[in-house]
């Protein structure tokens, strides 16, 4: 599989107007920016983990030092909530490590990772294993491809590599792109038919899709988080693919459509009414429901429209900026428009300039420049929380909306009433306007707190810094 950078040409340093990037990636003309001093970014081995580790009956052996293991203790706990909320036993996540020391980096550590495999199925009776790699296992060469082949004979189940060393690609999900591909080489069989499934790529967001495509006769299938491996190894026979998220979802949606002719749902993802209208309209033709889509499209609109005019003047002038991941982002991005505000600028955590689908229609952001206008602060970086700083001390915004917790905090400390809402589904569809509106009313009226905080905080940044441009240390390669 090839890393992001190489297949889709992805970025992670751009400061510019979101017209300009729309157009340069549009052109083929698109150049990455590089950064001389970087404090801190992603690691795509991390996302294949937390994504791997959420399917019910696998068990992760991540060959590398215990402390690569360090974030299993936050995806257990969110895969436990997961768990509960869906009405499921509320089992731990079940990682291991091969615990890499300094002799296994000399003299190879392949002994090391075959016991630990033994081990993890030994412990917990697993229907598969993953084996992630780190940059520690990529270094040293271990044959990972060997000992997982060796260890599917001897356990009589699958024991799958996923290639995702951290030091491969500076684009974290990326490391979403291992943990599908894993899935797909080893998991996914040939259709024995077609069903009325669909599959939605979801992540850990809510089941939102269940009404929807019951109306219109399908059942949802949502993958991978939850699922289990008999599950996945059936999801060629669905009757289409959703993803609620290209940055997590391009790969296999577009691996499943080429392999086994499950077609993509290719449209920007229903955010925004605007954004909700042309996803749905895909929806419809490629699942032939048009008739009953249109009737869909036109209750919805009549359903939030008192409501929504309502807020639009409760928000009319105010400004925002959101830092987030792509595709994410480019869908806040819609929200904030539709609800009346003046986006003045966005982080954006990399760019693709085009999915694996190929389909330009799939393009989020150039749907929003089209739909709404330029943002003439358009910035690219991987978690580069020193440029997001910088940027919101320069622009003040009368609202801060991010992705991440550790994005947020920023924002209060500069005394920016900020907003996280971790279900990546909580904005999806016309409901989602309104949800996200009831949110940020919440939000802004909370400004007392964000100044008190703000008043009792200290940036780690000098004045120097923040008076510096944000791009001082990007530079075209």
């Amino acid at each position: 599989m090839q890393i992001r950078e190489v297949r889709l040409g992805s970025i992670t340093g751009y400061l510019g107007t979101a017209g300009n990037l729309v157009k340069c990636s549009h052109s083929g003309k698109l150049s990455n920016q590089s950064r001389s001093f970087s404090q801190c970014m992603g690691c795509s081995a991390v996302q294949a983990v937390c994504l791997l580790s959420m399917i019910r009956d696998a068990v992760i052996v991540n060959h590398a030092p215990v402390g690569c293991s360090g974030d299993a203790s936050f995806f257990n706990f969110t895969y436990r909530v997961g768990q509960m909320e869906r009405g499921l036993p509320a089992t731990n996540g079940r990682f291991f490590t091969s615990n890499l020391k300094e002799n296994d980096t000399i003299f190879g550590a392949a002994q090391k990772l075959r016991d630990t495999v033994r081990l993890a199925n030994e412990r917990t009776h697993p229907n598969a294993i993953f084996i992630t790699s780190s940059c520690a296992a990529g270094i040293i060469g271990d044959d990972i491809e060997e000992v997982a082949e060796e260890m599917t004979k001897e356990l009589g189940i699958p024991v799958i590599g996923c290639y995702c060393e951290g030091f491969k690609s500076k684009v974290w999900t990326t490391g979403f792109d291992a943990a599908y591909h894993s899935i797909i080489r080893k998991f996914v069989k040939p259709p024995r038919k077609k069903t009325n499934q669909v599959n939605i790529i979801n992540f850990w967001g809510s089941h939102i899709f269940d009404g929807l495509l019951r109306k219109l006769g399908y059942e949802p299938q949502y993958i991978v988080p939850f699922s289990t491996v008999e599950q996945l190894s059936h999801i060629s026979e669905a009757a289409a693919t959703i993803q609620i998220c290209p940055t997590l979802g391009s790969y296999i949606g577009a691996a499943l459509e080429q392999v086994y002719g499950v077609p993509e749902i290719k449209s920007p993802p229903a955010f925004g009414v605007a954004g909700t209208d042309q996803w749905l309209r895909e929806l419809g033709r490629v699942l032939g429901r048009k008739d009953e889509v249109e009737r869909f499209i036109r209750k919805g609109h009549e359903r939030i429209a008192p409501k929504l005019e309502e807020y639009r003047r409760k928000f009319k002038g105010k400004t925002a900026y959101v830092a987030a991941g792509a595709a994410h982002g480019h869908a806040i991005i819609a929200i904030l428009n539709e609800l009346g505000f003046d986006v003045k600028g966005v982080s954006l955590f990399h760019h693709d300039p085009i999915f694996d689908n190929g389909n330009v229609g799939s393009d989020a952001l150039a749907h929003d420049v089209h739909t709404y206008g330029d943002i003439r602060q358009c910035h690219i970086c991987n978690k580069q929380i020193f440029e997001v700083v910088n940027i919101l001390n320069r622009i003040r915004p009368d609202l801060l909306i991010a992705r991440h917790c550790e994005m947020q905090i920023w924002g209060a400390k500069l005394g920016i009433p900020s907003l996280v809402i971790e279900d990546e589904q909580f904005g999806f569809g016309y409901d989602g306007l309104l949800n996200y509106a009831s949110r940020i009313e919440e939000t802004l009226g909370d400004r007392e707190f964000i100044e008190n905080l703000a008043g009792h905080s200290k940036l780690p940044y000098t004045k120097w810094w923040l008076e510096q441009n944000p791009n001082t240390f990007l530079e075209v390669v």
